[in-house]
């Protein structure tokens, strides 16, 4: 029988070394690296720096140190310009305390590639990491000659994005595993595409009606949930099946995931020839945003007027740290929500200036808003810039959230039982809408396949699927009511997540 590690009721924390400021970033010198007298089994994770990939995986870390204390994790931090969402949520990280047993080494800026090099946002990415890994290597070696002679790496966690620095981990004999933070389908779909000849895929991607026959899904797809970059660019392509390839020279798959809700997709993964998949979700950050998105007065605000709602009654509609839509669709969505009647809380944000940029508040709403929508609307609703989404979506007045359908805000919404209305905007969020809707039946869909150059969604269609979302006899409000009790589950003694981690664990420590 195999050992249980028991769980710490110790609170989250944090403790890292000395910082600096430098260009608005933390960054530690390896000078300033604490000597590990007690914790023996070091983990490196080098992560993509967005926000959807990154939280997971210092929730995961966070989970590790409070489960066995030996564990020390290192985070290695790329610097992408444009992205200051991510660079407040490392630095509030970096500057909580008293855990001595997490840290993160900033590695040093590079210019980013050309733009004649790649035609889609993921071999933007990639080819920034593939420039990046005689720093990772750098800064390892380093790293190991500063280990007590007690301590050792154990492994070094890469995701979906950052699989080249397996080479790193391979000149170094650290075994490498991949934490992927999005759903077991997008596992499988990334595996299909590196085992699939480009133009055989390419002729089955060319009619975006065509069925699309994925292993992880019981019903077809239609080619037009694929994601934008996958099935429009030759070499997003090529990238999703250079990374898809590399997740089989791991040791393990942490996947952001558990048996309840995904279980025919899991089980399709056994046939693939991947490594052992560990499925040891949900990783919610249920504190942290709070901490590191601001805007406490708006936050203040917005959790005062629920504070005077019905349980239940309000809408959430929200789309993400990456989300936005154009002026034409904030209007349509206006004239259904006020159609409706229902009662909201509306983040609206502004397209970014640049390509590679994150989106940004509205300076002045009532310049995006139809004329007199905010007075018509004073008391039944409140448009607002960004909050905190989970602060919002765990306040007993919210009842229903239109979602972009991130991996994190599906599991966040079903933590705390509010189902979904569908919306997605991009990646692989159109399969996770998919998922949800006709899969799972977690989910009424506004959209399915909505993303860049679809037809507006207009007030009417919009209003149609609130009706529905807000229907305490929809069938699908006890479906997310039920899994929200097995969310809380799954994570228990013998739950199927909690025997994941331990497993994880046990191999982690051999």
């Amino acid at each position: 029988m195999k050992k249980k590690i028991q769980s710490s009721n110790k609170p989250l924390s944090f403790k890292c070394s000395k910082a600096y400021k430098n260009n608005n970033w933390f960054t530690f010198n390896l000078t300033d690296i604490p000597t590990m007298t007690v914790s023996h089994h070091h983990l490196v994770f080098i992560c993509t720096p967005a926000i959807g990939n990154l939280v997971p995986a210092v929730e995961f870390a966070i989970r590790l140190i409070n489960h066995d204390s030996r564990f020390f994790v290192t985070f290695l931090a790329i610097d992408i310009p444009g992205r200051s969402l991510v660079n407040a949520y490392t630095q509030s990280r970096s500057s909580l305390s008293p855990s001595p047993n997490l840290q993160f080494i900033h590695l040093p800026s590079l210019q980013p590639p050309s733009p004649n090099l790649y035609h889609s946002h993921t071999a933007y990415l990639s080819l920034i990491f593939n420039s990046h890994k005689p720093n990772v290597k750098h800064t390892l070696s380093d790293l190991q000659k500063k280990l007590p002679n007690s301590a050792r790496i154990v492994g070094m966690f890469v995701d979906m994005f950052t699989t080249t620095f397996i080479d790193v981990a391979n000149d170094l004999q650290i075994p490498p595993y991949l934490f992927f933070a999005s759903p077991a389908t997008f596992l499988s779909l990334m595996v299909q595409v590196s085992k699939t000849d480009h133009d055989r895929f390419n002729s089955l991607i060319r009619n975006s009606e065509a069925e699309f026959v994925l292993p992880s899904y019981v019903h077809p797809l239609t080619v037009s949930m694929l994601p934008l970059t996958l099935s429009k660019t030759e070499d997003g392509l090529f990238w999703y099946g250079y990374h898809g390839r590399r997740f089989g020279e791991t040791k393990g798959i942490v996947i952001n995931t558990f048996e309840e809700l995904e279980p025919h997709a899991l089980r399709s993964l056994e046939l693939d020839e991947v490594p052992p998949v560990y499925a040891i979700g949900p990783m919610v950050d249920l504190g942290g945003p709070a901490q590191w998105q601001g805007g406490e007065g708006r936050v203040e605000r917005v959790v005062k007027w629920l504070d005077g709602q019905e349980e239940g009654s309000v809408v959430l509609l929200s789309f993400g740290s990456m989300g936005s839509l154009d002026e034409g669709q904030v209007r349509e969505i206006a004239f259904g929500l006020e159609r409706g009647g229902f009662r909201f809380v509306w983040v609206v944000r502004q397209p970014p200036k640049a390509k590679l940029e994150q989106p940004d508040d509205y300076s002045d709403l009532s310049d995006v808003l139809p004329e007199g929508f905010l007075s018509r609307t004073a008391g039944r609703g409140l448009v607002c810039g960004w909050v905190p989404q989970v602060t919002i979506l765990s306040h007993r007045a919210i009842g229903g959230f239109v979602s972009h359908c991130g991996w994190n805000s599906i599991l966040e919404s079903l933590w705390f039982g509010v189902p979904i209305a569908t919306w997605p905007l991009y990646a692989e969020q159109q399969m996770n809408a998919f998922e949800m809707v006709k899969e799972l039946e977690l989910a009424v869909e506004v959209r399915l396949d909505y993303m860049e150059g679809s037809k507006v969604v207009t007030g009417e269609e919009l209003e149609r699927a609130l009706r529905r979302l807000m229907d305490d006899n929809n069938k699908v409000k006890s479906r997310v009511n039920r899994m929200r009790e097995k969310c809380k589950m799954v994570l228990m003694e013998n739950g199927s997540a909690y025997v994941a981690f331990n497993s994880l664990i046990e191999k982690l420590r051999a």
